[in-house]
């Protein structure tokens, strides 16, 4: 399995800066689907990323080939054993890891620690004991949940949880959660102001509340960006709500499309002075009455709506980025959209989309994609190599 990331690339999560591919925009800016570095080298071998987790600036690296640890890209993490004030000798063993702008949370078999990434102490900010699980007793939570609660981006770190809502995965937003249940049902909290909790309206909830209009579906997955979520059915459908500004949700902008139409004016006002003044550039027939087609557009969707990405197949899994997000279907494909302006779309362009699009590049490279991960203003892909059959 190979990872590769595109994107917001100021501080080198993605890449080093003098080793862009051909095509993958400024330092800053990586628009084209860039293999990471994902072999370390330890003790003479070489071990594959596993997992990626990523925060604004920084990029977390999960290895669980043989004795888990963690290494840091982006912005503190140095060249060195140590990254961040957090060693590779510190995250030995680790099974899982969850970063924020301010904090790296590892779980081991015995303990949770978290780190702060602004300090470089020897001991941990936090920390907790914990039963070692074993392998008969199902799979084990992942982060930020963590028992009895859960690791918040912000202080206090750990917020507990009720054991009644049988937690299985949890997504934190700029200002809100998403709880996905053992049950299969969603529950939300936090600020409510661009409807990303899906409950109708745009106020706060201090407490989870059950999101009502996915009552009786059973939910597999839950994704959350900075003011919109996401979840996927067991059927593979995928479900959206939240602020549209950016068309983060895949549904029709106003602001997304009032800007690309000032871009579609201004190249068109520039190809024209390029035009010899015998070539008709008058605009195609304007529709008769009544055949004028009045466009919905949707800045706030503050119930969950059915998005269909492609009428061909079913979404596996689902991340969100702050105004974008990612989906990969059954088949392999990825598909983006949102805000574009980093290259966070991976479609070799700096251009936002309200429409989901296929990222060509993994098709052209005979690639199937099996995981994606956002950034704020990234994404990262997993992917590995089609079979294809011979005859």
């Amino acid at each position: 399995m190979r990872w590769f990331g595109f994107g917001f690339n100021a501080f080198e999560q993605i890449c080093v800066h003098g080793e862009l591919t051909e095509g993958a925009g400024g330092d800053a800016k990586v628009s084209s689907p860039t293999e990471l570095r994902s072999r370390v080298e330890t003790s003479g071998c070489c071990l594959r990323t596993t997992h990626i987790r990523a925060s604004w600036s920084r990029r977390a690296s999960l290895h669980l080939d043989g004795d888990g640890f963690v290494c840091l890209a982006g912005f503190g993490a140095l060249a060195s054993a140590e990254s961040c004030g957090v060693s590779l000798a510190e995250s030995h063993s680790c099974k899982d890891a969850f970063i924020t702008e301010h904090h790296l949370t590892l779980v081991f078999p015995d303990r949770i620690e978290t780190w702060d990434l602004q300090k470089r102490g020897t001991a941990p900010k936090w920390s907790m004991k914990i039963e070692a699980q074993s392998e008969s007793s199902g799979s084990p939570q992942s982060l930020p949940l963590v028992p009895g609660g859960y690791i918040a981006s912000k202080p206090p770190l750990y917020r507990s949880l009720s054991p009644h809502l049988k937690a299985k995965s949890l997504a934190l937003g700029a200002e809100h959660a998403i709880l996905l249940c053992a049950t299969g049902a969603v529950y939300t909290w936090g600020l409510g102001s661009h409807g990303q909790l899906g409950h109708g309206g745009l106020t706060p909830e201090e407490d989870p509340k059950a999101v009502e209009a996915l009552w009786g579906m059973t939910m597999s997955c839950v994704a959350t960006g900075g003011w919109h979520s996401v979840c996927i059915s067991d059927g593979g459908d995928l479900y959206v709500w939240g602020w549209n500004e950016s068309g983060q949700l895949g549904l029709p902008s106003r602001g997304l499309r009032k800007v690309l139409q000032q871009q579609s004016s201004q190249q068109t006002a520039l190809n024209a002075s390029a035009v010899p003044t015998d070539v008709d550039t008058s605009p195609g027939k304007e529709p008769q009455e009544g055949e004028k087609h009045e466009e919905v557009y949707i800045s706030i969707q503050s119930f969950p709506a059915l998005l269909d990405v492609t009428p061909s197949c079913e979404i596996s899994t689902a991340s969100c980025g702050s105004r974008h997000t990612a989906a990969v279907t059954t088949t392999g494909d990825l598909y983006t959209w949102g805000w574009g302006e980093y290259g966070q779309l991976g479609h070799q362009t700096l251009i936002s989309s309200d429409e989901p699009q296929r990222v060509e590049f993994f098709r052209g490279q005979q690639m199937r994609v099996v995981d994606v991960v956002c950034g704020t203003w990234n994404t990262f892909a997993a992917a590995i190599k089609e079979e294809v059959a011979s005859f």
